[in-house]
């Protein structure tokens, strides 16, 4: 039987007896964690048991953990890192192997924790009009450059045993509005996206895993590229992207429509699971019985996925650490 076709939170430190049930009902491929979900080691480490035990499988759960602003692990459970763009600037000429190594230990806190999966990395390109809830998010404004840099991080999380969700496919750099609250539109034409936002998604097409972008690309598509079908065909033969693609959040207020209507709307897009975050479990079973069970497409990309997941490569974590540390002169947490 293929995996429900959605990815899940919960709402608090543990899952309560009617989450439990739920989960066990429909089967999501996979789980996420915000703030609300993490107290203590020991109670992340139960609360992925309760997730994995409720489906009877080692299902994926992931986190936004790019380091930054965006970081749901904070100190003492995890180090504290400066925004990427800034970690980038400081490293200078040494930034591919500073952000390996950024990744690798941001990998071995989570792995640790019994999370085996990142939203990151996120290789949106950095413009003068990029809106500041991204901006300090990017890697640069040079797609080769953001792209060897995407390679780096993402290959430190799968040393470390986390599979990498590639963001925001096909590049969210342009937006000029939050898509949180609003449904930004990028005026740009198709050859100027194609040599520049789409690039380094290009680069990195054949990652496992990647999540969409709530934007409309005016050139292409009057729709959010989430529901939005020539924009998935765009992505899957322009870019070449052919790992799994989840939706970004749907609960954002760039999407319009209710939550059954867009679950649905994004998988005929193209789109093979389902991101809702924040929702009531109310939410959430709208969600899961829209989207169903994945496809044997979106299932077999599911599959070749999780078999990406490896065992983490031995790391001495003094030495990555001294390493970072002189590649960055000294400067390499906030704090």
């Amino acid at each position: 039987m293929n995996f429900g076709a959605t990815i899940l939170d919960a709402e608090g430190l543990r899952l309560t007896a009617e989450e439990k049930s739920f989960f066990r009902d429909a089967d999501p491929f996979g789980f996420i964690l915000f703030a609300r979900n993490i107290d203590t080691p020991d109670q992340i480490r139960a609360l992925c048991g309760d997730f994995r035990e409720a489906v009877g499988r080692e299902a994926p759960i992931t986190i936004d953990q790019e380091g930054g602003r965006v970081q749901r692990l904070r100190a003492p459970l995890a180090r504290e890192w400066m925004p990427p763009l800034d970690h980038v600037a400081r490293a200078g000429a040494e930034a591919e192997r500073a952000m390996f190594l950024r990744y690798r230990l941001i990998a071995h806190e989570l792995h640790a924790l019994g999370i085996d999966s990142n939203c990151a990395p996120m290789v949106d390109l950095a413009f003068a009009e990029t809106h500041p809830f991204l901006l300090n998010r990017c890697y640069g404004s040079d797609a080769a450059t953001v792209a060897r840099l995407g390679r780096a991080a993402a290959e430190g999380m799968l040393q470390g045993g986390v599979l990498p969700v590639l963001k925001h496919i096909p590049g969210h750099g342009r937006a000029t509005q939050d898509s949180h609250y609003d449904l930004p539109h990028v005026s740009a034409d198709a050859e100027d996206l194609d040599d520049t936002d789409f690039a380094p998604f290009h680069q990195l097409n054949d990652l496992p895993m990647g999540m969409t972008a709530h934007l409309v690309y005016d050139a292409i598509d009057d729709q959010p590229a989430t529901v939005s079908a020539p924009m998935m065909a765009v992505i899957r033969e322009q870019i070449g992207f052919n790992g799994l693609i989840m939706t970004d959040d749907l609960s954002m207020k760039a999407l319009s429509g209710s939550l059954s209507d867009l679950s649905r709307r994004a998988l005929s897009a193209g789109c093979d699971v389902i991101l809702l975050c924040n929702g009531t479990l109310a939410e959430r079973a709208e969600v899961a019985q829209a989207a169903g069970q994945m496809s044997d497409q979106a299932q077999a990309r599911a599959e070749t996925a999780l078999a990406a997941r490896r065992t983490p490569a031995p790391l001495d974590i003094q030495t990555a650490e001294a390493d970072l540390s002189r590649l960055m002169g000294g400067q390499v947490y906030v704090g």
